[in-house]
């Protein structure tokens, strides 16, 4: 069991770690033209989602990685909404 556990850890750490480059990547250069603002909203559903059923069945992989990805992924809309003002229009 502990091993699985361990996939877990590493499953969510890699995917949490996916997201870093693309918030760096808007943050340092204030663009987010190429940032579907659609995927980042039903993403951030999707792992909302998840979270709530991490902490439902009381798995902490899930729910530590499903946090900051989640937050990760919200602050990526908020650069979306900050730096590209056609975003209110969901282009």
């Amino acid at each position: 069991m502990f091993s699985l556990k361990l996939i877990g850890y590493f499953a969510g750490f890699f995917s949490t770690i996916a997201f870093i480059p693309q918030v760096y990547k808007t943050w340092k250069s204030k663009s987010a033209k190429d940032v579907s603002m659609h995927m980042f909203v039903i993403f951030s559903l999707g792992v909302f989602l998840w979270l709530i059923y991490g902490i439902t069945v009381n798995d902490l992989p899930i729910i530590l990685t499903n946090c900051v990805i989640l937050v990760l992924a919200l602050t990526q809309v908020i650069l979306k909404i900050k730096y590209d003002k056609t975003s209110v229009n969901c282009r």
